[in-house]
């Protein structure tokens, strides 16, 4: 009997999140609307201690429009990692602006402080760490960065809804942080985004996601249309409620991984960081590219376990960013693109999953050693 399939992401709606979308259908108030308004103010409180947030279409347009409402543009550059999904580096460049790419830290998959410095010139407006895969980046030392040259922080939190560092939550240590709600993400609106920021901040980016207008026909600047709906705020409420609890299970599960695991270098977590697992990432030390696809593809074929690799290509090296980083070179990014590979850490994996995927990377990691 083949087992199944265990998926390396699995997003989980229920009844709470139905009878909620039926409510709003029922209302007839299916755009922007009271439920937005709910679910701003709840985001703001429960992850953000009390700050700000503001409801978009997608997490890629929370990053660009916190950039444009926090005034930059063209002449400016905003340091980001490499290592990381192509959107941090894109909005940046759709707001006019010049990504400047830079190496991460050995001990993480976070920007590397030194690496930041180093690449500051008298052009540099700000710097964007992305806590990525659900760990925050080291933003005391990106501070002590920051403020020696007089620069913004804007965070990219995509991926790490109630992560913290020294007891701070990320989307705190910034001018604006995103957090995305993809499906996929540790709590989903269906597709949407929240940006945290301060109230100034926050009355441009209302602007600029309702086509600049905050009066119906008064339009005070050029906008965009990137609205949440009522019906994706609903399914963000009801997910919400459950974060708590997913958060601990994922948290649960990697402990699991973290005490079984062999032939594989398991997640770092630094001191004081709570780690999300939005991605529970490991390395096959030494591998070539090639070395660890094969890996992925014979946990599939051969052991029915899911897996990605986030992100096989840095955006340094893509096609679409490439003009943006002639001749650099970032070595920690690189060798990270060739080794790394996420296993299954979701909320629904059973006990049962987790020493399959035990097994199945010990058997794999093993034929190939």
């Amino acid at each position: 009997m083949t087992a199944d399939f265990i998926p390396p992401a699995k997003p989980l709606l229920g009844e709470e999140e139905r009878a909620a979308v039926d409510a709003v259908l029922r209302s007839g108030m299916i755009a922007q609307g009271p439920e937005v308004a709910a679910f701003e103010r709840e985001f703001g409180e429960q992850l953000l201690g009390g700050r700000t947030a503001v409801a978009v279409s997608s997490g890629t347009a929370g990053l660009h429009l916190g950039l444009l409402a926090a005034g930059v543009g063209p002449g400016d550059e905003v340091i980001v990692p490499s290592f990381t999904f192509a959107a941090t580096a894109n909005s940046v460049a759709l707001a006019g602006a010049t990504p400047v790419f830079a190496d991460i830290a050995p001990d993480t998959f976070c920007l590397d402080p030194a690496s930041v410095a180093a690449a500051v010139t008298e052009r540099t407006r700000a710097i964007m760490p992305v806590h990525l895969y659900g760990h925050p980046a080291d933003m005391p030392a990106l501070r002590k960065v920051a403020d020696a040259h007089g620069l913004e922080i804007f965070e990219d939190a995509a991926q790490a809804h109630g992560a913290s560092l020294d007891g701070k939550p990320v989307g705190t240590f910034g001018t604006v942080a995103m957090f995305s709600l993809y499906p996929t993400k540790n709590m989903t609106s269906g597709e949407g985004g929240m940006v945290a920021c301060d109230t100034d901040v926050a009355h441009r980016v209302r602007l600029l996601r309702n086509q600049g207008m905050e009066r119906q026909y008064a339009n005070e600047l050029v906008g965009f249309n990137a609205r949440m709906t009522d019906v994706h705020a609903a399914i963000g409420r009801a997910q919400l409620a459950k974060l708590p609890g997913w958060t601990a299970r994922r948290q649960a599960n990697a402990a699991f991984l973290d005490a079984h695991l062999e032939g594989v270098a398991t997640p770092p977590v630094r001191p004081g960081a709570v780690h999300v697992y939005h991605q529970y990432t490991v390395r096959l030390e030494g591998a070539t590219g090639a070395e660890r696809d094969a890996v992925v593809a014979a946990l599939k074929d051969e052991h029915q376990v899911g897996s990605g690799v986030y992100y096989p290509i840095p955006n340094h090296r893509l096609a679409s960013l490439a003009r943006f980083a002639e001749g650099l070179e970032l070595p920690v990014t690189e060798r990270a693109a060739a080794e790394v590979f996420s296993l299954p850490v979701h909320p629904a994996l059973s006990e049962a999953d987790l020493e399959r995927i035990v097994t199945a990377v010990r058997a794999v990691t093993k034929a190939g050693a």
